[in-house]
């Protein structure tokens, strides 16, 4: 009995230093993801170009007609001193999603025809649905005789401030990036909201670290999908959306390919906001479990590996602060209590409560959760239902993408959900991009 809890207590031990010393890597060496600094209001640009540059705003959109209102109204009202457009591609909608945008046109009598609406055409073989309608509508840009200087490659349910093109451009033009990107600020109000939401940005920023992203001589690529403001002689020449299209989260593979082309910007953002409700858990769960497995690569041994490490890292921390011997006791609360320090500049940012901090492993279990479902919904055939659609596709793009720190490959962005327990179990420098 005596050997047996020994054996207990050394075990104990050794999974508490784990996470003490997976919690001092990331708070120390992980580029201060943690403080959330990164930010498009803390020293942005102060002057003006000195010739405001043309852009053009491609916005797909699949049954979008309750959120294409408010997302158009608010780029047509964009304070832009240069020449400005929106195209949205209707990617086979059948709620009235083209109708619900020409009824917006419409009502914008005397102002310029700066809207055009595309219906889209067939879903080809190889592609995501959302990258297959931004290539028509991008093609369609291309064609015109003058094209725009820029691409605004935005999501139909983004919602944007009036200076937010403006401030994306400043951007853009005074630190010479190629690509300028904003984590749309999502809805946190609901209970599952407010209780998921926080970490979902806290575990983006762990994988991607913004300020790696954003040092020009650092491999770290990242990009949030819903607001990417993009060269386009850079994006052409990166091979477009076309060479990520199969990529069912794509927009860390569209950042990877294009800071191959030049500096690249990512920062959080009050100004561009998600329009998106989510009021239920069941609501986050159908999101995340639509492409976590998917930056597994379809892989089973993976998935083990991402779950031994979300355990280590957030799970035994409390079990073992709660309920263990001895000094593995004061290792595992110190741990949690630095888990909790780091998760609170973020909770700050979306304005919740210091006391979620506490319940990130509570909330780090329910992602794991989700990740555990994507991988079923996989198994089902029903991975990357979004819309009606299942569109997960297990061959890797035409053209491969280097991951972020290391030379492998990738064919998708890092989901938040699937790959922070590896972030979090590393108590060195990571092999993955985290």
């Amino acid at each position: 009995m005596n050997t047996a809890f020994q054996g207990l207590a050394v075990f104990t031990m050794a999974v508490a230093c784990a996470a003490l010393g997976a919690w001092t890597f990331l708070l120390v060496a992980r580029g201060g993801f943690w403080r959330a600094r990164d930010r498009d209001d803390r020293g942005a640009p102060a002057h003006d170009p000195a010739v405001w540059p043309s852009v053009t705003a491609v916005v797909p959109a699949r049954n979008e007609a309750d959120m294409v209102p408010r997302a158009l109204a608010s780029l047509l009202a964009q304070d832009y001193p240069g020449i400005f457009s929106v195209i949205l591609v209707d990617d086979h909608s059948d709620d009235g999603t083209s109708e619900a945008a020409r009824a917006l046109a419409a009502g914008s009598q005397g102002a310029p025809p700066r809207l055009t609406i595309l219906a889209g055409a067939t879903l080809p073989p190889g592609w995501t649905g959302k990258l297959w309608a931004l290539n028509q509508g991008i093609e369609r840009v291309q064609a015109q005789q003058r094209p725009p200087d820029y691409l605004l490659l935005t999501d139909a349910d983004i919602g944007y401030e009036p200076d937010a093109l403006a401030s994306l451009v400043r951007r853009a033009t005074q630190q010479r990036c190629v690509m300028v990107s904003l984590m749309a600020k999502l809805r946190c109000e609901s209970l599952a909201e407010r209780a998921l939401v926080p970490a979902f940005i806290f575990f983006f920023q762990m994988l991607y670290p913004f300020a790696w992203v954003n040092r020009p001589g650092s491999r770290t690529a990242a990009a949030a999908g819903g607001c990417v403001l993009a060269q386009r002689t850079a994006l052409q020449a990166a091979g477009g959306v076309a060479s990520i299209r199969g990529a069912l989260i794509d927009d860390c593979a569209l950042g990877a390919r294009l800071k191959q082309q030049g500096a690249v910007w990512l920062g959080l953002t009050d100004r561009v906001r998600s329009l998106r409700a989510y009021p239920g858990f069941g609501d986050i769960r159908r999101m995340v479990a639509r492409s976590a497995y998917a930056q597994l690569h379809y892989s089973p041994w993976r998935l083990a590996g991402t779950m031994i490490g979300l355990a280590i890292a957030y799970l035994a921390a409390p079990l073992i602060a709660a309920l263990g011997p001895g000094p593995a006791r004061w290792l595992a609360a110190l741990a949690w209590l630095m888990m909790s320090v780091a998760f609170f500049p973020t909770l700050r940012f979306y304005r919740r409560s210091p006391l979620w901090a506490p319940l990130l492993p509570a909330i780090a279990a329910a992602y794991l959760g989700f990740t555990l479902d994507s991988a079923w919904q996989h198994a089902r055939g029903r991975g990357g239902l979004w819309k009606g659609r299942v569109q997960a596709i297990l061959p890797s793009p035409p053209t491969p993408l280097p991951l972020a720190g290391e030379g492998r490959l990738m064919s998708s962005s890092p989901s938040p959900l699937a790959q922070a327990g590896k972030a979090g179990a590393a108590t060195s420098p990571p092999r993955t991009p985290i």
